[in-house]
C-alpha cells in the first residue's frame, strides 16, 4: 500500500469543505479560544513559500486546541483594498474589483491546497460593501463621538452639546484641537447651526483640518510614512512632498496614555512593545512662550529641558510652521522660500534619520527671551517636524548636540550654562552631577530642582506651564484613492454632515478613470453620480447639486487601514446584517486569543487597531478595550537567490556572462585571467578596442532560481529564453563545461527572482511535508533560509510513518498490548509534543516526531494502542496523512475532534535497573534487578547467580561494592 500524498490530501481538503469540519459555533458549552493570522492583501504573485509560515503555526495551534476539547475560531479572509490593485487599473483600465477577485480566488486556492483549519463560513473581504458598510459606521461612531479627560473616555458628543447649552465651554476638559474660544451658554444659542458644526468639528474625535501630508503627484495620493522608503514611494518610487492639505483625521492622541498603559496587559513581544512605546513616545517637561519682536504672535515651545532656558541663543521653527511666512522678513523672504521647497521633497522619515547634513535658513525675525527679555533670532530647519511637538525648538546649543553643530555651522552664539562643564568640544547633555550657571535665578542650582524651579516661575508669570507630551500625532485618515472605503459624507454649506447608518453602504461609485481629475480633485471626482439627495436618501447624479436638497458627497476614500482596525471583531459575527457584532457574539469570543503576524506592523496597523478597539469600548460597543491576548511576530522565510556575473562598459550591458568562479574583481580583464584569449576575442568581435577592454567591469544580476539545478548550475538555454536582451547572450563556462552562479541568502521576492511557489512544493513533495518542513527550519520567531532540496528529509520521514501503519497490502495493525518500550516512546512524545505545541517551539516537535517514528521502527511496533494516539499527536502538522490513516483504521469521525492523548508518567518511570556487573572494574555481564531492592537482597541475588559463580570460579571475593542504582562491583 503506497504513500500518495496527492490523492490523499485533495480527499481531505474535499471532505473538510463538504463537512464544514472546521466551523465554530457562538454557542457551545466548551472552552472558547480565538486562532487569528493577519490577514493577507491578495496581490497578482499569489503566495511563496515565506508566506504560510505563520498560517502554518497558528493552524497547529487552532487544531491542537480542538484535540483539547475547545470551540475554535480560525477564520481567515482578505485585506482588499489597497493601492497596487488601484495602479493596475490606471495601467490596464481594468477595474480593481475584478483583479482583486482573481487574485482571492488564486490565494484560496494555494491556501486550501496547505490544507489549513480555516472556518471560510466566516470569511471577510474589507472591500465588499457588505463589510466596509460596518467601517464607515464606526467612522460615524468616531464622528459623533469626544474624549472627555475627566472620564478619560470617548463619550457621545451630544453630552457634550449639553455642556455647551447649559455652560458653555469654559469647564470643558476634553481633547481637542489648539486655541479654541471660549463661550457662555448663552452665546452658543445664539451661533448659527454652521458656528455650532464649526465648534463641534474641533472637538469630534474625527474630523477635518489642513495637515502636513506625504503627497505623491505620481500617484495623485497622500502616502503613510510607512508607505515611502528613502524618500519615494514604496510602490512605483516615485517622488513625494510635503503638502498642506485638508484632510480627515482621527484623535489617535487622546489615547496616548491609555495605549501605552495598555501594552502593561497583553503578551506581546517586548521589542514589539518598545516600537509602541517609543513611537508614542511621551516626555515629561514644560510648555512655553515666546513673543515674536514686532509681531502679534507668539511661538509655543515644548521642552524636555526647561531648566536649561538661559542657555537659549536662537530659535528653529520646522520650514510648514504656520508663523514662518508671516515672520519673514523681505530681505530673508526668497531664501526662505527656496529653502522651503526644497525641504518639501524630503519625506519626514528622511529628516529624522539624517543626523549628518546641517542645513537652515534664517528669517530675519526675533523671539523675545521670557525671562531676560533679549532678541533670541528665530531660524528655521529642517531638523525640526511640524508634525512633533509644536513644530519648534528653543534651541540649547550648550545641552543639545544637534542644536550644537547647527550653531557652530552657522557661527551662532553657544552661551555655557553649566558650572565646570567644558563645552569647546562638544555639547554637555548629563544632568547627574551637573549644577547651572549663568542662569540667574537657576544658578547653583541642578536638575531636578532647577526643573522644579524653573515650572513655577513660568506659570507664575504665565509664558509657561508643566506638560506632559506625547510625540503621537493624529492620523490623518484621507486618502486621494478610488479603491478604498467611501465616507459616508456630504456636505452641506462646507460643512460635513453624516449620512444616517440606515443609508450605508454608500457604494463606490462608477469611473472611467481611476486618476485624479484634471483639476486635481480624487479619482472619485471622476464619477456621474456621485451627490447626495438628503429627501430620497440616495445617491444621485452630480448634475442635480443645487444645494437645496441634493450635495456633494466626499470624494477622498478612507485609509487601508480603516478595515484592518477591526476585522478581528467582524470574524465573530460576520453574517449579521444588523450590527458590526452582535452583543450575544462578543460576549462570547471577546478577543483573540492568540494572534500571529509580522513585525512591520508595529505603529501601522497595531496601533490604530489598539486605539479603534478602547474607542468602541468606550462606547458600550465591545466587552474588553484590547482586541489580542497573545501576540507572536513570525520570522522571515529568506530565499537563496542566485546571481550571475554579466560583463559592462560605462554600466551598459555588453551580453557576455562569466560563470563564477573566474570573477576576480572590478578590474579582472588581464592576460593573467584564466579564460583572456576567449573573453578578449568575445571583446573584440563586440567592436571594442584594446583600450575599452582595459575598463570592462563585471556587475552581478538576479537570474531565476528556477533555471538553477542543485550544484548551482545555470541552464543557460533557458537563460536565454527567460528575457529578450538575453537571446544572444554569450558565456564563459568552467573548465568541465558548466556554468556556476553565486548564491546569496536574502529575502524572498518576486523582483529578486527567487521565491518559491508553495504549488510546486505540495505537488511533488506533499503539503504535510511543506507544513512539517516550514516549522522544522527553525524557532518559528527567528528568520531561517529556504533550501528546497531540505524538504526531501521530511518527505522520507512521512512514507516511514506510513510503513508504521502499512504493509504492501494495506492497514496492518495489531491489538496486542502494548510492550514497556512502545508505551514509553509514546509517553515520551506526548509530553514533549505538548510542552512543544504550549511553548510554540513547533520546530523541535518535528523531531520528536521523527526520534518516535524510528524507535517505534526499531521495535516493529504496530499496536493500535500506540499507533493511534501518535496519529493523534501528528495531525496538528501534518493532518491529511493523518486523516487517512486515521479513516484506514476504522474510524468514521475526523481526526481532528478526537481528544488529544493524555500524558501518563508512569510510562516513563523505571522500574528496574539493568545493572552492569563489574569484577575487579571491569564489566562482565549485566542483571536486570528492581530498583526497589535493597544492598543486601541485591549482593544475595548477584553472589547467587551463575555468571558470578563462573566468574569466581569458588573463590571468596575480598568485597562487594555495591550502589543501588547505579554500580555492582566485585573484588576478587
Amino acid at each position: 500500500m503506497q504513500y500518495n500524498h496527492q490523492e490523499i490530501e485533495k480527499k481531505w481538503q474535499k471532505y473538510w469543505a463538504n463537512q464544514g469540519t472546521f466551523k465554530a459555533e457562538n454557542n457551545s458549552d466548551k472552552p472558547k479560544y480565538y486562532v487569528l493570522d493577519m490577514f493577507p492583501y491578495p496581490s497578482g504573485a499569489g503566495l511563496h513559500v515565506g508566506h504560510p509560515l505563520g498560517y502554518i503555526a497558528s493552524d497547529i495551534y487552532a487544531r491542537y486546541k480542538r484535540h483539547k476539547g475547545f470551540n475554535v475560531l480560525h477564520p481567515q479572509g482578505y485585506d482588499s483594498f489597497g493601492l497596487p490593485a488601484e495602479q493596475y487599473a490606471i495601467q490596464t483600465g481594468q477595474h480593481p474589483a475584478i483583479t482583486t477577485e482573481t487574485n482571492i480566488k488564486t490565494y484560496r486556492r494555494q491556501l486550501d491546497n496547505i490544507g489549513f483549519s480555516f472556518d471560510w463560513s466566516r470569511e471577510v473581504r474589507t472591500s465588499n460593501p457588505e463589510y466596509y458598510k460596518w467601517t464607515q459606521w464606526i467612522f460615524i461612531q468616531l464622528f459623533n463621538s469626544w474624549y472627555n479627560k475627566d472620564t478619560d473616555k470617548a463619550e457621545d458628543i451630544a453630552t457634550l452639546v449639553t455642556v455647551f447649552e447649559a455652560e458653555g465651554n469654559a469647564n470643558v476638559n476634553a481633547v481637542s484641537d489648539e486655541d479654541i474660544r471660549l463661550f457662555s451658554a448663552e452665546e452658543w444659542k445664539s451661533f448659527s447651526e454652521k458656528e455650532q458644526q464649526e465648534i463641534l468639528l474641533q472637538y469630534r474625535l474625527t474630523f477635518l483640518s489642513d495637515t502636513e501630508v506625504n503627497w505623491c503627484p505620481a500617484l495623485g495620493t497622500v502616502l503613510a510614512n510607512d508607505e515611502i522608503v528613502n524618500g519615494v514611494s514604496e510602490r512605483g518610487g516615485h517622488p513625494v512632498v510635503r503638502k498642506k492639505m485638508t484632510q480627515w483625521s482621527m484623535r489617535i492622541s487622546a489615547y496616548a496614555q491609555r495605549l501605552l498603559d495598555g501594552l502593561q496587559n497583553i503578551d506581546w513581544p517586548q521589542p514589539l512593545k518598545d516600537s509602541q512605546t517609543n513611537w508614542i513616545g511621551r516626555s515629561q517637561g514644560a510648555m512655553v512662550s515666546f513673543e515674536v519682536d514686532g509681531h502679534d504672535a507668539k511661538i509655543d515651545v515644548f521642552t524636555t529641558r526647561p531648566d536649561t532656558i538661559f542657555g537659549v541663543s536662537f530659535m528653529t521653527l520646522a520650514p510648514e510652521h504656520d508663523l514662518v511666512a508671516k515672520i519673514t522678513t523681505d530681505e530673508q523672504r526668497k531664501v526662505v522660500e527656496e529653502y522651503i521647497e526644497a525641504t518639501a521633497k524630503r519625506s519626514e522619515r528622511d529628516r529624522m534619520a539624517d543626523v549628518k547634513t546641517i542645513s537652515g535658513v534664517f528669517t530675519g525675525a526675533y523671539a523675545l527671551h521670557p525671562f531676560t527679555g533679549k532678541q533670541v533670532p528665530i531660524w528655521i530647519g529642517d531638523y525640526v517636524l511640524a508634525s512633533y511637538g509644536t513644530g519648534a525648538v528653543m534651541a540649547v546649543p550648550c545641552g543639545d548636540q544637534r542644536d550644537y553643530d547647527f550653531a557652530k555651522h552657522f557661527g551662532l552664539e553657544i552661551p555655557n550654562i553649566f558650572a565646570n562643564v567644558d563645552i569647546s568640544e562638544k555639547a554637555n547633555d548629563a544632568k547627574d552631577g551637573i549644577k547651572l550657571a549663568n542662569s540667574d535665578f537657576l544658578d547653583g542650582l541642578n536638575y531636578n530642582k532647577g526643573m522644579k524651579t524653573v515650572i513655577y516661575e513660568l506659570e507664575k508669570r504665565g509664558v509657561g506651564y508643566e506638560k506632559i507630551n506625547y510625540r503621537l500625532r493624529d492620523a490623518v485618515f484621507s486618502r486621494q484613492r478610488y479603491w478604498g472605503e467611501p465616507f459616508p459624507v456630504y456636505y452641506k454649506d462646507g460643512m460635513p454632515q453624516m449620512i444616517d447608518a440606515k443609508h450605508l453602504p454608500i457604494v463606490l461609485p462608477e469611473v472611467e478613470k481611476y486618476l485624479p481629475t484634471e483639476d486635481g480633485k480624487p479619482p472619485l471626482g471622476n464619477a456621474d453620480v456621485w451627490a447626495w439627495n438628503s429627501i430620497e436618501n440616495r445617491v444621485v447624479s452630480n448634475e442635480l447639486i443645487d444645494n437645496e436638497t441634493v450635495f456633494p458627497l466626499e470624494l477622498n476614500t478612507m485609509p487601508g487601514w480603516a478595515g484592518s482596525s477591526w476585522y478581528f471583531n467582524r470574524y465573530m459575527d460576520s453574517n449579521n446584517e444588523g450590527e458590526f457584532v452582535s452583543a450575544a457574539a462578543v460576549d462570547y469570543w471577546k478577543e483573540v486569543d492568540l494572534y500571529i503576524g509580522g513585525s512591520e506592523h508595529a505603529t501601522g496597523h497595531l496601533l490604530y487597531a489598539r486605539f479603534w478597539q478602547k474607542f468602541l469600548f468606550d462606547r458600550g460597543l465591545l466587552p474588553v478595550d484590547e482586541f489580542a491576548k497573545k501576540l507572536i511576530n513570525q520570522g522571515m522565510i529568506l530565499g537563496t537567490s542566485a546571481f550571475v556575473y554579466e560583463a559592462t562598459l560605462d554600466g551598459k550591458s555588453l551580453n557576455i556572462f562569466e560563470t563564477t568562479s573566474l570573477v576576480q574583481g572590478p578590474n579582472y580583464l588581464t592576460n593573467q585571467h584564466p579564460k583572456w584569449e576567449e573573453y578578449k576575442s568575445k571583446l573584440l568581435k563586440k567592436g571594442l578596442t584594446e583600450d575599452d577592454i582595459l575598463r570592462v567591469k563585471s556587475r552581478s544580476i538576479h537570474v531565476d532560481v528556477s533555471m538553477v539545478n542543485t550544484s548551482d548550475e545555470l541552464d543557460t538555454e533557458a537563460f536565454k529564453n527567460w528575457r529578450p536582451e538575453f537571446k544572444d547572450a554569450e558565456f564563459i563556462y568552467e573548465e568541465d563545461g558548466t556554468f556556476k552562479v553565486l548564491r546569496e541568502v536574502e529575502k524572498m521576492s518576486k523582483s529578486k527572482y527567487n521565491v518559491v511557489n508553495p504549488d510546486l512544493i505540495c505537488e511533488e513533495y506533499g503539503a504535510d511535508s511543506l507544513r512539517l518542513f516550514e516549522m522544522f527550519l527553525g524557532p518559528l520567531e527567528q528568520t531561517k533560509p529556504w533550501k528546497t532540496s531540505g524538504i526531501s528529509g521530511v518527505y522520507s520521514f512521512l512514507k516511514k510513518l506510513w510503513k508504521l501503519f502499512t504493509d504492501e497490502n494495506g492497514i496492518n495493525v495489531s491489538d496486542e498490548e502494548p510492550t514497556k518500550e512502545e508505551l514509553k516512546t509514546l509517553h515520551k512524545t506526548i509530553k514533549k509534543v505538548e510542552e512543544d505545541i504550549e511553548n510554540f517551539s513547533f520546530n523541535t516537535s518535528v523531531s520528536t516526531f521523527m526520534i518516535a517514528v524510528n524507535e517505534l521502527t526499531a521495535l516493529k511496533c504496530n499496536k493500535r494502542a500506540i499507533l493511534e494516539p501518535l496519529l493523534v499527536l501528528i495531525s496538528p502538522y501534518a493532518p491529511h496523512i493523518a486523516e487517512e490513516l486515521w479513516s484506514q483504521l476504522g474510524h468514521n469521525e475526523s481526526i481532528a475532534t478526537v481528544a488529544f492523548p493524555k500524558f501518563e508518567e508512569k510510562h516513563l518511570v523505571e522500574s528496574s535497573k539493568n545493572y552492569p556487573v563489574s569484577f575487579n572494574g571491569k564489566m562482565r555481564f549485566t542483571l536486570e534487578l528492581p530498583l526497589d531492592m535493597s544492598k543486601d537482597e541485591i549482593e544475595k541475588t548477584v553472589m547467587a547467580h551463575e555468571k558470578t559463580q563462573q566468574q569466581l570460579q569458588g573463590r571468596e571475593p575480598k568485597k562487594v561494592i555495591i550502589v543501588p542504582g547505579k554500580i555492582i562491583n566485585i573484588v576478587g
